[in-house]
Formats: structure tokens, C-alpha cells, sequence
């Protein structure tokens, strides 16, 4: 795990991360690797934004995880900030050695140093070895959580 690096996601990752997203049953309904026009839109806005923190693992020059850690200040709870980690991904060749662990390692250890009191994510119901996950990490299913489809 010594040959990982994480770093801040490029333009250039963009086919590579969003590879990742589709791997999976939800990802592939719902992300399109041929068409990179939006995700090349969404990824200026993140670049641009001091709160968002896309990144990627990288065994060599190849990306094989991802994550968004994005900075949420507050009122609630004493004025503190938050970070919410989201679309987490480790490429299929790549499961099962640590590196999701490591990639929340740095998630948790990078939130304390943009001076956040919490970490929060949500996992999609249906993800229930991810829940495992998060849990053997510390975090608790503590509330429930609500979307709406725009």
C-alpha cells in the first residue's frame, strides 16, 4: 500500500473516475463514460471551489480510487463545520487489500485538518457490504436519510 498515492483528481482522471462510478449495478444506470462533456462540467466547478476535494488513489500513473470530500460550514452544533464524504470507489482489481480504509483514513485525517468536527456520509440502502464497511470504520448509522429526485 506503500506504492499509493492519493492525490487531487486532474482533468485527466476524469475517464478513469468515471469508470469507477459506473462499475457497479447503481453506477451503470446511472453514469455515462462515453459522454465526458458533463462530468467535465462538473468537474470545473469542483475545481474552482475551495470546499470541494476530489481525489484519486494512484498505484503508478493509474487512478484506481476515488472519493469527494466536500467542507460544509455551520451554524449547528457551535458554529462547526462538517464533511460530508461522498462516491467512493475503488476499481474492481483493486478490492479487498485496504486501500477503501486508506482512502477514509485520509477523508477522516484531512477533515480534521480543514477544521471539521464531523464526518458524515450516506451509502444508497441497497449497498449493504458498504455499511459493513463504514461501520468497521467507526461511523454509526445514526440517522435516516431523505432525497428527492430533481
Amino acid at each position: 500500500m506503500s506504492d499509493i498515492e492519493i492525490r487531487p483528481a486532474t482533468e485527466d482522471d476524469l475517464p478513469a473516475i468515471v469508470a469507477m462510478l459506473a462499475d457497479d449495478a447503481l453506477g451503470a444506470t446511472r453514469e455515462s463514460p462515453d459522454d465526458l462533456a458533463p462530468y467535465r462540467a462538473a468537474y470545473e466547478l469542483l475545481a474552482t471551489d475551495p470546499n470541494q476535494h476530489l481525489v484519486v488513489a494512484v498505484r503508478g500513473d493509474r487512478p484506481v480510487g476515488t472519493l469527494q470530500l466536500t467542507v460544509v460550514p455551520g451554524l449547528s452544533r457551535r458554529g462547526s463545520s462538517r464533511s460530508i464524504i461522498e462516491a467512493v470507489r475503488v476499481h474492481a482489481d483493486e478490492r479487498g487489500d485496504g486501500l477503501g480504509s486508506r482512502m477514509i483514513e485520509w477523508a477522516i485525517t484531512e477533515s480534521r485538518t480543514l477544521g471539521c468536527q464531523l464526518v458524515q456520509l450516506t451509502s444508497d440502502a441497497t449497498r449493504i457490504d458498504a455499511h459493513r464497511f463504514y461501520e468497521r470504520l467507526g461511523f454509526e448509522a445514526s440517522h435516516l436519510g431523505f432525497k428527492l429526485q430533481l
